[in-house]
């Protein structure tokens, strides 16, 4: 997912995340244009997962 996708499609996302992962806070999902890198780092950090991993399981929530 680039980051002009993320940029648009992110507060849906966020939401399904958050299904997921209730216990992350908006602070660990904050999206800041410009920054997906930070935000793909603290996906990663959190997950456990690469950023390719990280990207392919957005993509399949953005399906959902």
């Amino acid at each position: 997912m680039d980051s002009l996708d993320l940029k648009g499609r992110w507060n849906v996302l966020k939401g399904k995340v958050k299904q997921q992962y209730a216990d992350w806070t908006d602070d660990d999902l904050l999206y800041v244009e410009g920054k997906e890198d930070e935000l793909y780092g603290r996906l990663q950090k959190k997950t456990g997962k690469t950023r390719e991993q990280v990207q392919d399981w957005l993509n399949d929530l953005d399906k959902q």
